[in-house]
Protein backbone atom coordinates (compact mmCIF):
# COMPACT_ATOMS: atom_id res chain seq x y z
CA UNK A 1 0.00 0.00 0.00
CA UNK A 2 0.92 3.63 -1.06
CA UNK A 3 1.18 6.15 2.16
CA UNK A 4 1.46 9.39 1.43
CA UNK A 5 0.37 12.91 2.82
CA UNK A 6 -1.62 15.46 0.64
CA UNK A 7 1.28 17.22 -0.01
CA UNK A 8 3.14 14.98 -1.68
CA UNK A 9 0.58 13.09 -3.74
CA UNK A 10 1.27 14.73 -6.94
CA UNK A 11 4.93 13.13 -7.31
CA UNK A 12 2.90 9.98 -7.27
CA UNK A 13 0.66 11.18 -10.76
CA UNK A 14 1.93 9.00 -13.09
CA UNK A 15 2.62 5.69 -10.60
CA UNK A 16 1.67 2.18 -10.25
CA UNK A 17 0.07 1.43 -6.68
CA UNK A 18 0.45 -2.38 -7.27
CA UNK A 19 -2.08 -5.03 -6.95
CA UNK A 20 -3.95 -6.38 -4.11
CA UNK A 21 -3.94 -10.08 -3.20
CA UNK A 22 -5.91 -13.10 -5.26
CA UNK A 23 -9.36 -13.55 -4.18
CA UNK A 24 -11.68 -15.98 -4.93
CA UNK A 25 -15.13 -14.72 -6.46
CA UNK A 26 -17.76 -17.10 -4.79
CA UNK A 27 -21.50 -17.90 -5.32
CA UNK A 28 -22.91 -16.96 -2.15
CA UNK A 29 -20.84 -13.60 -2.57
CA UNK A 30 -23.04 -13.32 -6.29
CA UNK A 31 -26.14 -14.41 -4.30
CA UNK A 32 -25.75 -12.24 -1.94
CA UNK A 33 -25.28 -9.30 -4.36
CA UNK A 34 -28.41 -10.57 -6.33
CA UNK A 35 -30.50 -10.76 -3.46
CA UNK A 36 -29.45 -6.87 -1.80
CA UNK A 37 -29.94 -5.25 -5.84
CA UNK A 38 -32.64 -7.36 -6.99
CA UNK A 39 -30.78 -8.45 -10.21
CA UNK A 40 -31.61 -12.58 -10.27
CA UNK A 41 -30.64 -13.06 -13.85
CA UNK A 42 -29.81 -16.78 -14.71
CA UNK A 43 -26.10 -15.75 -15.50
CA UNK A 44 -25.47 -14.91 -11.58
CA UNK A 45 -27.29 -17.01 -9.88
CA UNK A 46 -28.09 -20.31 -11.54
CA UNK A 47 -25.39 -22.58 -11.82
CA UNK A 48 -27.39 -25.17 -13.84
CA UNK A 49 -28.78 -22.76 -16.78
CA UNK A 50 -25.68 -20.71 -16.47
CA UNK A 51 -23.35 -23.66 -17.89
CA UNK A 52 -25.62 -23.77 -21.00
CA UNK A 53 -24.90 -19.59 -21.07
CA UNK A 54 -21.64 -17.74 -23.51
CA UNK A 55 -20.00 -17.68 -20.18
CA UNK A 56 -20.13 -21.11 -19.46
CA UNK A 57 -20.81 -20.91 -15.81
CA UNK A 58 -22.09 -18.63 -13.60
CA UNK A 59 -20.32 -14.91 -12.90
CA UNK A 60 -20.26 -11.77 -11.07
CA UNK A 61 -22.69 -9.06 -11.38
CA UNK A 62 -20.89 -5.93 -13.52
CA UNK A 63 -22.10 -3.76 -10.07
CA UNK A 64 -20.02 -6.10 -8.17
CA UNK A 65 -17.23 -5.77 -9.56
CA UNK A 66 -17.82 -2.30 -9.09
CA UNK A 67 -18.48 -2.29 -5.70
CA UNK A 68 -14.76 -4.25 -5.23
CA UNK A 69 -13.55 -0.97 -6.23
CA UNK A 70 -14.04 0.27 -2.59
CA UNK A 71 -11.67 -2.16 -0.86
CA UNK A 72 -9.59 -2.27 -3.46
CA UNK A 73 -8.55 1.49 -4.29
CA UNK A 74 -8.53 1.82 0.00
CA UNK A 75 -6.00 -1.10 0.06
CA UNK A 76 -3.96 0.32 -2.24
CA UNK A 77 -3.59 4.00 -1.37
CA UNK A 78 -3.90 5.79 1.98
CA UNK A 79 -3.31 9.52 2.32
CA UNK A 80 -2.69 8.94 5.68
CA UNK A 81 -3.30 12.84 6.35
CA UNK A 82 -6.27 13.34 4.85
CA UNK A 83 -9.29 13.93 7.19
CA UNK A 84 -11.82 12.36 5.16
CA UNK A 85 -12.43 11.11 1.50
CA UNK A 86 -15.05 10.11 -0.73
CA UNK A 87 -15.52 8.19 -4.12
CA UNK A 88 -16.20 11.51 -6.15
CA UNK A 89 -17.12 9.60 -9.85
CA UNK A 90 -15.84 7.66 -12.38
CA UNK A 91 -14.53 8.93 -15.71
CA UNK A 92 -14.93 5.54 -18.08
CA UNK A 93 -15.56 2.03 -16.86
CA UNK A 94 -15.77 -1.03 -19.05
CA UNK A 95 -16.44 -4.29 -18.14
CA UNK A 96 -13.46 -6.11 -20.61
CA UNK A 97 -14.71 -9.25 -19.48
CA UNK A 98 -16.36 -11.27 -16.93
CA UNK A 99 -15.67 -12.81 -13.64
CA UNK A 100 -16.99 -16.14 -13.18
CA UNK A 101 -17.38 -17.34 -10.37
CA UNK A 102 -14.68 -19.76 -8.38
CA UNK A 103 -11.71 -18.15 -10.28
CA UNK A 104 -9.48 -15.55 -8.58
CA UNK A 105 -9.31 -11.85 -9.29
CA UNK A 106 -7.35 -9.05 -7.74
CA UNK A 107 -6.76 -5.34 -8.23
CA UNK A 108 -4.81 -3.19 -9.76
CA UNK A 109 -4.12 0.51 -9.72
CA UNK A 110 -2.02 3.63 -10.90
CA UNK A 111 -2.19 7.25 -10.09
CA UNK A 112 -3.15 8.59 -13.51
CA UNK A 113 -3.36 12.50 -11.98
CA UNK A 114 -3.91 14.64 -9.07
CA UNK A 115 -5.07 17.76 -9.09
CA UNK A 116 -5.83 20.48 -6.31
CA UNK A 117 -9.78 21.02 -5.24
CA UNK A 118 -10.94 23.46 -2.15
CA UNK A 119 -9.64 21.87 1.01
CA UNK A 120 -7.63 18.81 -0.51
CA UNK A 121 -7.28 16.85 -3.14
CA UNK A 122 -8.85 14.76 -5.98
CA UNK A 123 -6.98 11.67 -7.58
CA UNK A 124 -7.83 9.97 -10.54
CA UNK A 125 -6.80 6.39 -10.54
CA UNK A 126 -6.35 3.99 -13.38
CA UNK A 127 -8.10 0.37 -12.15
CA UNK A 128 -8.82 -2.61 -13.44
CA UNK A 129 -9.90 -5.78 -11.45
CA UNK A 130 -7.88 -8.81 -13.14
CA UNK A 131 -8.78 -12.44 -13.66
CA UNK A 132 -6.14 -15.15 -12.88
CA UNK A 133 -5.25 -16.55 -16.43
CA UNK A 134 -8.09 -14.41 -18.31
CA UNK A 135 -6.91 -12.83 -21.67
CA UNK A 136 -8.76 -9.34 -20.71
CA UNK A 137 -10.22 -8.04 -16.98
CA UNK A 138 -12.88 -7.92 -15.57
CA UNK A 139 -12.82 -4.32 -15.18
CA UNK A 140 -11.29 -1.32 -16.20
CA UNK A 141 -12.13 2.30 -14.64
CA UNK A 142 -10.77 5.91 -14.19
CA UNK A 143 -11.92 6.33 -10.62
CA UNK A 144 -11.99 9.25 -9.14
CA UNK A 145 -11.38 10.29 -5.25
CA UNK A 146 -11.32 13.06 -3.38
CA UNK A 147 -9.52 13.67 -0.14
CA UNK A 148 -9.49 16.46 2.38
CA UNK A 149 -7.59 17.83 4.90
Amino acid sequence: MAAVTLARLTELAGQPLGHTEWREMTQARVDAFADVTEDHNYIHVDPERAKGSPFGGTIAHGYLTVSLLAPITQSLLEVCDARTSINYGMDKLRFPGPLPVGTEFRGAAAIADVATIAGGAQVKLAVTVEVRNAPRPALAAEVLLRFYA
